[in-house]
């Protein structure tokens, strides 16, 4: 006989709600069951549990990027610039995303983790084939309190998924260095170029499709993590987004 426990019975209520609410962290049902399973989290320091690394991490809370649109369908679209920083041409083609995914790994340096990020998408813009494709924020981690690990960003890219017409993906995808950005873009990569040590992608890797770009001088946060165990996660960033994913590896 299966004993639920009260731990059980809070994560079944937290994803029966985010599934209700569309993965709304902020809708109050959702913020309740939040607050309510991590007063039952049951690791003492969660940044330093090897509960925390798992092949791959699936966000089943809604995504948190900027400026996103909410369809119908529950599904949320964006356009491609606002998942990498306006990094990957064209900035304004507009995808649906699909999953967000988040591998960690342990490094071969003590204490540092992998903290990649990656955003599957779908393209729907009707200016476009309806490719599939996927942004890689590439990252590393490590424990900097026993519930805090501190993030810093090191690159990004840009791939297709697998099984798509790469002969498409690059018409599409192909950087043009010679477009004219706006005062605001080129504002932006000059902060960002002076800041982190931007290195701008340099073109596509005519083999696989792949784009890529390099911060030199890593932008970092924190991220405190709320809740932990073989299943769930809950983590709060620095500027207090709340994102609960579900180990699926």
């Amino acid at each position: 006989m299966t004993v639920i426990t009260t731990r059980d019975a809070a994560k079944t209520a937290l994803k029966e709600a985010l599934k209700q609410y569309h993965g709304d962290v902020k809708h109050p049902v959702v913020e309740g069951k939040i607050n309510q399973l991590c007063q039952l989290n049951p690791i003492v320091a969660p940044a330093k549990s090897d509960r925390l690394e798992s092949a791959e991490w699936r966000l089943i809370s809604a995504p948190s990027f900027p400026q996103g649109e909410k369809l119908p369908s529950g599904q949320y679209a964006y356009t491609l610039g606002r998942l990498a920083f306006n990094l990957f041409q064209p900035t304004d083609l507009k995808v649906i995303i699909d999953c967000v995914k988040q591998p960690i790994l342990k490094l071969e340096e003590e204490n540092r983790f992998s903290h990649d990020i990656i955003v599957e998408f779908t393209m729907i813009d009707p200016d476009f084939p309806r490719l599939k494709g996927q942004v890689y924020n590439l990252g590393v981690c490590s424990p900097a309190t026993d519930d805090t690990v501190q993030v810093e960003f090191i690159g990004g890219k840009l791939s297709p998924q697998p099984n798509q017409d790469l002969k498409l993906w690059k018409n599409v995808f192909k950087q043009d260095k010679s477009e004219k950005k706006g005062l605001k873009a080129r504002l932006t990569l000059f902060f960002l170029k002076m800041t982190f040590g931007l290195v701008p992608p340099q073109g596509m890797n005519e083999e696989t499709g792949d784009i890529s770009f390099e911060m030199k001088r890593s932008p970092k946060g924190k991220s405190t993590i709320l809740y932990l165990d073989d299943e769930i996660r809950i983590n709060k960033g620095d500027k207090g987004t709340i994102v609960v994913l579900q180990r699926s590896i």
